[in-house]
């Protein structure tokens, strides 16, 4: 092993001792139980780290993350997690967290033929085809990127909407909420896109009702959800 890997050893040592230090009981405690509030849906790039970003500590974020943050209900991966974090765990918000300069969004827009890759990039054509007619007003090819960017996070928000498990659960405990993020690699900043949760049910009710019952709509709009 180089010492590129054994750094990582080194520094899981550290880790613990601190945490130690700072808390004697902290491993005994982490142990026992997890009860996460969010569940955080983001893409795999290296540079984008859940807990980190959103300043939380282990145990208080449930994570799943894949190329592109994509909700493909024939990918097990990402339905077992949503399944187990809302039936289960019982999470009150599940977030879907892109990010500006994603790989996968980008190879999405280009006409290679990318193998294995092709597939589950196609999720994300689809996206563009559905706002074509907006993305090709774009003249500024990194907007237009950034743009989809966007309307990824907002088409994969609407596919977890989408899952029984989760209307089920919002109508008997009015949550989990869904939320749809940005993450600004350029600031580190986190941007909200104002993910209208209720008014999107409520819109797909129709089609994807899949609960036999009327939904009921949540009279806290749940903006503020960090409060």
């Amino acid at each position: 092993m180089g010492k590129s890997y054994d750094v990582i050893f080194e520094n899981n040592r550290k880790w613990v001792e601190a945490k130690i230090t700072e808390n004697p009981d902290f491993f005994k405690i982490l142990a026992e139980t997890q009860n996460p509030e969010y569940l955080y849906i983001g893409c795999s790039d290296s540079r984008v780290s859940a807990e980190e970003m959103m300043g939380m500590k282990p145990g208080e974020v449930f994570v799943t993350r894949n190329v592109a943050n994509l909700v493909n209900t024939l990918d097990m991966n990402s339905t077992a997690v949503i399944q187990y974090a809302v039936e289960h765990l019982k999470v009150k918000h599940i977030i879907v967290c892109g990010h500006y300069g994603c790989g996968g969004v980008k190879a999405a827009m280009t006409s290679e033929d990318l193998g294995l890759l092709n597939p589950w990039l196609r999720n994300i054509r689809d996206v563009y085809r559905l706002h074509q007619a907006e993305l090709d007003q774009i003249s500024d090819e990194h907007e237009r990127y950034n743009r989809l960017v966007e309307l990824n996070v907002q088409e994969q928000c609407i596919n977890v909407i989408k899952m029984a498990v989760v209307q089920e659960q919002y109508l008997v405990d009015e949550y989990p909420i869904v939320h749809g993020w940005v993450f600004d690699l350029k600031t580190g900043r986190i941007i909200d896109q104002e993910i209208d949760f209720e008014s999107i049910l409520k819109d797909i009710q129709k089609i994807y009702n899949l609960t036999n019952s009327d939904w009921v709509m949540s009279r806290k709009k749940n903006k503020n959800f960090f409060d």
